[in-house]
């Protein structure tokens, strides 16, 4: 006796669920709301403080770096299927933790120290940020609309554009400490707040996928 063959639209539906799956977790949104309330916490006590000191920049920089290094290695690590993309994000989460352990370790080396550290870090976690969302997005076999493609995938575009605007920044600012600080904390609100609506949008995206899901499987059944 023949197998039988699957619907069509059965088969569609699977190939691209299988496709979101090995590109991401349905609850990677969890990753983008936690590195936005790292760096909104940041943003709050360098807006607060009086102190722009190069040293509380370094402090400030440091505690947010391995934080969010850490935190975005493990979770991408554990939700991100596709293992090019993993890979490149956890190579990002590292140079954070590496960066932010400098500048912990070393909360003394001045402005100069400052401005360099930030602006290596900015231009290599930007870069490789940028380039796993250019490349999740324009990937074929990743269906268009998917979460994949238009969630995930923008966020790392934005936020690789934003830090390599950062690393800019700071290469071609003139030395001064409160105006270096002040713009860092600048770059942490406008992350932390595009991050939060980035993440809540991913949320929203894989909760009405399950739903339209499971809606099409009951009526399949019924059918």
């Amino acid at each position: 006796m023949a197998n039988a063959q699957p619907a069509p639209d059965s088969v569609a539906r699977n190939g691209v669920a299988g496709t979101e799956r090995a590109s991401e977790s349905p609850r990677y949104w969890i990753v983008p709301i936690a590195r936005a309330v790292i760096a909104l916490i940041p943003a709050a006590v360098i807006t607060f403080s009086p102190n722009h000191s190069a040293q509380f920049g370094l402090i400030v920089f440091g505690a947010f770096a391995v934080l969010s290094g850490l935190l975005t290695g493990i979770l991408s690590w554990r939700m991100l299927g596709d293992p090019v993309t993993r890979n490149l994000i956890v190579i990002q989460g590292v140079v954070g933790v590496v960066a932010g352990a400098l500048a912990l370790a070393v909360n003394g080396g001045g402005l100069g120290f400052f401005l360099y550290l930030v602006s290596v870090w900015a231009a290599t976690t930007g870069f490789v940020e940028l380039y796993s969302g250019v490349r999740v997005r324009s990937r074929r076999g990743t269906p268009k609309g998917s979460a994949a493609r238009g969630g995930a995938a923008r966020d790392w575009m934005f936020a690789g554009i934003l830090t390599a605007v950062l690393a800019l920044v700071f290469l071609l600012l003139p030395p001064n400490d409160v105006v270096s600080v002040g713009l860092l904390g600048a770059y942490f609100v406008v992350l932390g707040v595009f991050l939060l609506i980035g993440g809540f949008s991913l949320k929203f995206t894989a909760t009405d996928a399950a739903r339209s899901l499971a809606t099409a499987t009951n009526e399949s059944e019924r059918s």
